[in-house]
């Protein structure tokens, strides 16, 4: 059985809807491919899930969720994941959980690009990559002359939502 992929209006209304592996609001956000795939709007602000595509070697700074669990599912690739004063490989299949106020960050093999699932419960994740990223209708990764935002604004933003450094 197929269902007919859901319109943007219909992920705002409250209601179910089914997307597609490419469907969502795709945007390059600090280097990645990211797409929101369920927001606050659709969750009444429960949880968001984004679809993250990263380049091999991508590492985003170590940092801290002031109000937010997240969960990695991973889809492809692999990541070094690290969380308080864990650390751990996680593959194709893996979840990881990362509680909220525990430092934590990770890197992506140099083996190739990965992908993961980011689930954060409740919702604002995705509320950055909409303030930070460049809306694209492009599903690739970002090449090195996409326009990064100032890292004062990625500081600003990031803290607004409950995200520090760590």
């Amino acid at each position: 059985m197929s269902f007919p992929p859901a319109t943007s209006p219909a992920m705002g209304s409250g209601d179910g809807f089914v997307l597609g592996p490419d469907e969502g609001q795709a945007y390059w956000w600090l280097g990645t491919l990211t797409i929101n795939k369920v927001t606050r709007e659709a969750t009444r602000g429960a949880l968001d899930i984004v679809d993250h595509r990263v380049p091999a070697g991508y590492a985003p700074p170590r940092h801290v969720h002031r109000d937010q669990d997240e969960v990695f599912f991973v889809l492809e690739g692999t990541f070094a994941v690290r969380c308080g004063e864990q650390e751990w490989q996680a593959g194709p299949g893996a979840v990881v959980f990362l509680p909220r106020q525990v430092p934590h960050g990770f890197t992506v093999s140099q083996d190739g690009p990965a992908r993961t699932l980011l689930i954060n419960a409740p919702a604002g994740f995705a509320d950055v990559i909409t303030e930070l990223g460049q809306a694209t209708g492009h599903l690739v990764l970002p090449g090195p002359n996409v326009p990064m935002p100032d890292p004062e604004r990625i500081a600003g933003v990031s803290q607004a939502h409950g995200i520090y450094g760590a």
